[in-house]
């Protein structure tokens, strides 16, 4: 295989809401261009991009696919991502390795909130956008209502640059703007016939192209000169200024298609490879160095290796696959490279050139294009491979914290370790979720962006490592504490015959500040307790203390004066003024006012505008209480402080109040009592649970 001239490269995000049909599109367009024989579906199984068990059971994208073709001697490597909101990181990941996207739209919805989401992304990176507006064969889909609502959401620069022919189950074209002809689709090859546009078309098209020279030409400082003096614009003017418009963000061309039908996939080809960027086209990027400095890194053979690992694939037989894009330079299998994030050298080894789930070894690869690396030792998302005269870092996607969490146990004991090692698999493949043990309940929590995304890890924790657990909400690490001052004695005497055990020791306990922690004072004066018996009496305090006495949780922020006690000669002991000083702190804890405490959390809610009444009312129901707001572009962003007890299946339920548009974050920011109404309530559940354990 020879390496592809970058600029003749594509590399195209597909994107858009659940549903959309963006797998369906992959599909029409690998079928047209001959990287297929037949048309795959979701619904069989046969679809390329979304080959896993999980994908066809649940008839939707959960990870994003890798697949190619070759239209006009040029290479189209095609991104097709989830549009689920639980999988919704894997598409914002991708759009750092594309220059341009397809957003799809389904005609009968409209703009959807994924599509939204997304689309501020690719603002933000600077990725050229076109609108495809897919199903025009469905009941209800009116073209003109979509670019209605397009517009609405994405301003004038929203333009056709088709109309469709026929309308619902009589779609069979469309009108190219730019060229004034039809494209009409007589069989589902997804090749058209071009001809004449329609009498009854005529005038629309006209029309249209008007508005469309009008958006171009307010796009380009000159045309809009000439436009406004009265002068023609020329056709080869008007494709110049509209290539150039779209790459710089300031024009999203809409087209139109049935992706099952595979009417318009053809054209869509062209205007793909007319439109989008190429990595030559798109040139260099600022990259930092490891040392804080900063280099351009160009889409040119000559120049040291760059490449970015956007995605890792964690397979039970070949093992850790990583999907790359390089950037610059060219690669082959025995390049030596460093991995910028460990300094570790890395060997390129197997390259891998990649449709859906099957892959074929190449030889070499060059920039601008994307490829699978195999058996590489120590590489993760978000890392760059890059040769060692050059060792720049990549800005990698930050997967924002995980929104719910669950505790999860074995179904077979002795399975923890496979557990264990199962899911450090899978977090490899899906940084969005993460696993760890809870140090203080001792419980193994994974946490994800909604329930469906855990439960889909878990499904394929259960497939391909053959290992299952149950599901529970996790506990909520309380503490407790004291709000007044108490001393007690705690004394320990037992004889049983031989030598017996003696200790006794008086302590003093108060509060301190929240967030102090636990401070001991020796005060034995006058050798009522040996010093070697001091840190015994503090050891039995700090056991006791992670006992607690209210509801059996940690005791923190108190202090503790040990200022007398009394031994014998023979009979006292280490372990006698350790059960002293436990038996002390358990009577002074029942006379200082002890309160159970329960984490509260910093959370941020980024909702639409229309949904802030039921939110902050349901933040309130929560016992929740806000502490402002303030506007983000369409979206409103709520700030309250909030128990995490009152959060734990916030997730669903934000997602059904806002119809998916909504997302949150939180972080723990300090404890606070309980309300006495509801301590007895918490006590009874954490003894229930601790008897089942």
């Amino acid at each position: 295989m020879t390496v592809w001239d970058p600029a003749k490269i594509r590399n195209v995000a597909v994107l858009g809401h659940r549903g959309s049909g963006k797998t369906s599109l992959v599909e029409a367009v690998l079928f047209t261009s001959g990287a297929k024989n037949r048309l795959g579906s979701v619904t069989d199984g046969t679809a390329t991009t979304d080959y896993d068990e999980d994908e066809v059971k649940r008839q939707m994208t959960i990870a994003t696919g890798l697949a190619h073709v070759d239209w006009d001697k040029r290479k189209f490597n095609l991104l097709d991502t989830p549009g689920e909101a639980s999988f919704i990181n894997e598409s914002m990941a991708t759009l750092s390795v594309v220059e341009g996207a397809l957003f799809v739209i389904n005609s009968q919805n409209k703009v959807e909130v994924q599509t939204e989401r997304l689309w501020r992304r690719a603002e933000e990176l600077g990725v050229a956008r076109m609108l495809v507006v897919n199903m025009m064969d469905r009941e209800r889909a009116s073209f003109a209502d979509n670019v209605a609502a397009l517009q609405d959401r994405f301003g004038s620069g929203a333009v056709p640059v088709q109309i469709p022919v026929g309308k619902e189950h009589e779609f069979r074209g469309v009108v190219d703007l730019l060229q004034m002809k039809a494209h009409i689709y007589e069989d589902s090859s997804g090749r058209s016939k071009e001809q004449d546009i329609p009498a009854e078309l005529q005038a629309e098209a006209e029309s249209a192209r008007d508005a469309l020279i009008d958006v171009v030409a307010e796009a380009d400082d000159q045309l809009i000169e000439k436009y406004l003096e009265g002068e023609a614009i020329t056709q080869e003017e008007l494709l110049k200024a509209m290539k150039q418009a779209v790459e710089e963000g300031r024009l999203f061309p809409i087209v139109v298609m049935s992706s099952t039908q595979n009417i318009g996939t053809d054209e869509l080809l062209d205007f793909i490879e007319f439109a989008l960027p190429s990595p030559g086209r798109f040139g260099g990027r600022m990259v930092p160095t490891t040392d804080d400095g900063e280099v351009e890194v160009l889409p040119d053979e000559a120049q040291p290796v760059a490449l970015y690992v956007f995605k890792t694939i964690s397979d039970q037989f070949a093992g850790r696959i990583n999907l790359a894009r390089i950037f610059s330079g060219k690669i082959s299998s025995d390049s030596q490279l460093v991995n910028t994030r460990t300094n570790d050298k890395e060997r390129t080894g197997n390259i891998l050139s990649v449709q859906g789930k099957d892959t074929s070894p190449v030889d070499e690869s060059g920039p601008g294009d994307i490829v699978a690396l195999a058996k590489l030792k120590d590489v993760s998302t978000g890392d760059t491979l890059a040769d060692a005269s050059r060792p720049v870092r990549f800005k990698h996607y930050e997967f924002p914290p995980p929104a719910i969490s669950f505790a999860i146990e074995p179904k077979n004991k002795g399975d923890e370790e496979k557990v264990s090692n199962a899911l450090r698999r899978l977090s490899e493949e899906d940084p969005a979720m993460q696993v760890r043990i809870d140090p203080e309940t001792k419980e193994m929590i994974i946490s994800g962006t909604t329930q469906v995304h855990v439960e889909v890890m878990l499904d394929k924790m259960k497939r391909r490592f053959g290992v299952e657990v149950d599901l529970q909400p996790p506990q909520v690490p309380y503490r407790e504490t004291v709000r007044k001052t108490a001393t007690a004695q705690g004394r320990h005497k037992k004889q049983t015959g031989g030598r017996g055990q003696f200790g006794d020791a008086w302590i003093e306990l108060s509060p301190l500040p929240s967030g102090s922690g636990f401070e001991f004072e020796d005060a034995i004066v006058g050798g009522a307790i040996p010093r070697g018996f001091i840190p015994a009496v503090e050891k039995g305090i700090v056991e006791a203390m992670e006992r607690g006495t209210v509801a059996g949780y940690p005791v923190v922020d108190i202090k503790v004066k040990l200022y007398d006690g009394s031994y014998h000669s023979v009979d006292s002991s280490e372990m006698a003024f350790k059960i002293a000083g436990s038996l002390a702190f358990q009577k002074a804890m029942e006379k200082s006012g002890p309160v159970l405490l329960e984490p509260i959390m910093n959370v941020e809610v980024v909702v639409p505008e229309e949904n802030m009444g039921d939110i902050m009312g349901d933040l309130s129901s929560r016992r929740g209480r806000p502490s402002g707001s303030e506007t983000m572009g369409e979206m409103q962003v709520i700030r309250a402080q909030v128990p995490l007890s009152e959060m734990l299946t916030y997730a669903p339920q934000l997602r059904s109040m806002t119809g998916g548009r909504g997302s949150y974050t939180m972080e723990f920011d300090h404890y606070a009592d309980v309300p006495s109404h509801m301590v007895e309530k918490i006590v009874e559940e954490t003894n229930k649970r601790r008897e089942e354990e």
